[in-house]
């Protein structure tokens, strides 16, 4: 990975700041991508920050076209809040408002595909729900089936650039609340997973730059969740 171009949207905090960190272990250079750069306050020294919402299609072709030959574009940004519960007491507005995240990846890939470079590797973020959700992840099941289904359908469109999409199962991230609440959450939630405790970004990260490395996958889902799948 050295001395080769990397951009990843969501990349401050969570899985996103763990995968920027390991590809600059590597050598690469990085982009990331924020809505709120000034916000921002723990991320590596040599690594370019961008201001841009990825559902605000202007910004985001502004700061792409700063860049030619990508070789790595990496989506983990969540594009805005996700409705949870019950489908039948949930808001629709807020149930829609959760595709933000599909869109946000769909005006990545489309809006950068004229920067990648000739062999480029995209990486989506998805989430274990797509294919086994549990009850009051239906925004999630949904939003994650799309990602997946965008995911096969485009990779024949693109070759030789490869996209895949990780899953990752409960890992511990802000998202999730200060280290103590985060901790009691999601260690009673992934209580009766195999591995019997929530991931780290870290080790999602690893899976994500399995597939950006690999280049005998595309079109493909892989897991990181723990046995989620399974439990």
């Amino acid at each position: 990975m050295e001395q080769k171009k990397a951009l990843v949207t969501g990349g401050t905090s969570g899985i996103g700041l763990a995968t920027v960190k390991m590809l600059l272990d590597r050598g690469c250079e990085v982009v990331t991508i924020s809505r709120d750069p000034s916000r921002v306050t723990d991320l590596p020294k040599n690594i370019t920050c961008e201001a841009a919402d990825v559902r605000d299609r202007g910004a985001l072709a502004e700061v792409f076209a700063k860049y030619s030959g990508i070789n790595y574009l990496v989506c983990a940004a969540t594009g805005g809040e996700r409705a949870m519960g019950p489908f039948l007491e949930m808001d629709l507005d807020a149930y829609q408002r959760s595709f933000d995240k599909l869109w946000g990846y769909a005006n990545c890939v489309r809006l950068a595909a004229e920067h990648l470079s000739p062999r480029a590797s995209i990486v989506l973020v998805s989430g274990t729900p797509a294919r086994r959700a549990k009850p009051g992840q239906v925004s999630l099941a949904s939003v994650g089936g799309a990602i997946e289904a965008f995911c096969r359908t485009i990779a024949p469109e693109i070759v030789p650039r490869r996209i895949n999409v990780v899953s990752p199962g409960l890992t511990s991230t802000p998202m999730f609340g200060g280290i103590e609440e985060r901790e009691e959450l999601l260690g009673n939630a992934t209580a009766g997973h195999l591995i019997p405790r929530p991931g780290r970004p870290e080790e999602v990260a690893e899976g994500i730059l399995f597939v950006l490395e690999n280049e005998f996958v595309t079109g493909t889902t892989v897991d990181v969740d723990g046995g989620w799948l399974l439990s």
